[in-house]
């Protein structure tokens, strides 16, 4: 499940790799994370529309014990979920419809909020990778074809479509050698 990966000229990254089969477990799959999480961390999610990046966050939200419920913030492009718990708040951004890369991302000022925040940001590939030298990517890829993983039970044909293939990426001194085994759904 972990294995160290070493890039040219790159700082090491950890890596693991989880067949996601329903939503519920993309939830648990992001309360799992959030885990992993501290004040600081950025959090990359990419993957096509309806892949599930925002209910993996919405299970994030939940396992850093944040208030309000977590929505998609296509339409206002950045949402802060104060911690209940004393914890670090929840930055949820979505990139989507942001072109302009980080140039664009600074009227939302992440640059200030991230050391306090865990920060969740949508599409953000390409777009803030230069907020942090430490960052957490995870891509989302739905199953599809004879190669798609089919779940047991009655209905494992109408499931076999919410499979997912999770890919979660460390970048950085942070996660170098970092254990990514709480991630393992069972």
């Amino acid at each position: 499940m972990n294995a160290p990966l070493h890039s040219t000229g790159a700082t090491p990254t950890t890596a693991a790799q989880l067949t996601v089969r329903t939503s519920e477990d993309m939830r648990e799959l992001g309360r799992r994370l959030a885990g992993l999480l501290r004040a600081g961390d950025l959090v990359l999610l990419s993957g096509e529309l309806g892949a599930g990046k925002t209910t993996l966050t919405r299970g994030l939200g939940e396992g850093l014990g944040v208030r309000g419920a977590v929505t998609s913030p296509t339409f206002v492009i950045a949402r802060v979920h104060p911690s209940l718990t004393g914890g670090p708040a929840l930055v949820h951004v979505d990139a989507y419809r942001l072109s302009g890369g980080l140039d664009e991302m600074e009227d939302l000022d992440l640059d200030v909020s991230l050391p306090e925040s865990v920060t969740v940001v949508e599409w953000g590939d390409g777009k803030v990778e230069d907020l942090s030298e430490e960052r957490l990517r995870v891509v989302i890829e739905r199953a599809v074809g004879a190669e798609a993983p089919v779940p047991d039970g009655d209905d494992a044909e109408a499931e076999a479509d919410d499979v997912r293939t999770v890919t979660v990426s460390g970048v950085g001194e942070r996660w170098a050698g970092a254990d990514l085994s709480p991630l393992a759904l069972s």
